[in-house]
């Protein structure tokens, strides 16, 4: 089958970090597996941070990727979920061969039933954005029907978790979103995701946000750069209110900033259930098949800025490169071998 792969991790532009590859197709599935024809791959800062250079030299061609959409080709005997022929979208277990490869294994208690409306490339884009913004407001933070008309700070809100978390809190919790974007296509784009107003990330949050009325919010949640938001988000946060974080911080966080206030802080990683076998990991299923019921009738909408063909090296890297920048709206995919 065909796959991209990588042996060594390095830059981006070295030969071994991302190449083209033939690699023999996966095992039939055994448990609760899904043997899955992968169509559409998206990209996400996780991929670069997996690959990001260390020393460390891989013996045989690894397959990365997370989030995917494709089509069932054969089924495990304990799996009960989906049949041979069904349309699925997933992010993945990264203790597994990834995603950019023609055929994939994965465990059905992580993949989601795809959204009719939506294209094998829009269907991509979404899993590891949505289940991120999804679990960090919802599981993490506990946001319910008594918090519908409270305000919540979404810092980083343009890019593909972003994307997500303003449509999920403004549409689903009912949340007045104030969202951070430091550009007007930026800011644009996270108006038209359902942000209710918008401040400069690299201004003073705290100040833009008075002159808008708000001199706290009741929830913040920092989807870039922890080290550098986490003293603002403590400053804004309201007396008991909700810090929800979901990128890893290079220093400690100083829990002293919020304990005067009874802040909660919660982090979240996607990988979690997947990595320590909780009992309840089929949840993700659950949240992929609510988010594709949100994403049917268009309350939710497609996030996809950038499309590349086929899936190869050569637009992996392109798609990584951009992703680098941390100058990317909403999602860049691939589809096609």
């Amino acid at each position: 089958m065909k796959a991209v792969a990588l042996t060594r991790y390095a830059d981006i532009d070295h030969p071994e970090s991302v190449f083209d590859t033939e690699l023999p197709p996966p095992a039939a599935p055994k448990g609760r597996e899904l043997l899955v024809n992968v169509k559409a791959v998206s990209v996400n800062q996780l991929d670069n941070r997996v690959r990001r250079p260390k020393d460390k030299v891989e013996a045989a061609p690894r397959v990365i990727g997370f989030d995917a959409a494709g089509e069932v080709v054969a089924v495990g005997p304990d799996a009960t979920l989906f049949k041979p022929g069904d349309r699925v979208y997933y992010s993945g277990d990264p203790s597994r061969p990834g995603s950019h490869a023609e055929f994939q294994l994965v465990d059905e208690r992580i993949v989601g039933h795809m959204p009719a409306s939506l294209t094998f490339a829009q269907a991509a884009a979404h899993p590891m954005a949505a289940l991120t913004a999804w679990e960090l407001l919802f599981d993490r933070l506990r946001i319910d029907e008594a918090a519908r008309g409270k305000t919540i700070l979404i810092i980083g809100a343009a890019g593909g978790v972003g994307s997500m978390a303003v449509q999920l809190a403004s549409k689903v919790a009912g949340l007045k979103v104030i969202a951070t974007a430091s550009r007007s296509e930026s800011q644009a784009w996270v108006r038209d995701m359902g942000a209710h107003h918008t401040v400069d990330h690299f201004g003073d949050i705290a100040a833009q946000m008075a002159a808008q009325g708000h001199s706290h919010a009741d929830y913040v949640l920092i989807l870039s750069d922890t080290d550098r938001y986490y003293p603002v988000a403590a400053q804004v946060v309201a007396p008991q209110g909700a810090i929800g974080l979901a990128v890893e911080a290079q220093a400690p966080i100083d829990i002293n900033l919020i304990w005067d206030k009874s802040v909660t802080l919660a982090w979240e990683m996607i990988y979690t259930r997947i990595d320590f076998g909780t009992a309840d990991v089929a949840r993700q299923h659950a949240i992929l098949n609510e988010v594709a019921r949100h994403l049917d009738p268009g309350l939710l909408i497609d996030t996809v800025t950038k499309s590349l063909t086929p899936i190869n090296a050569a637009n992996l890297r392109s798609a990584h490169k951009l992703m680098a920048t941390g100058r990317v709206t909403g999602k860049i995919v691939l589809s096609g071998f």
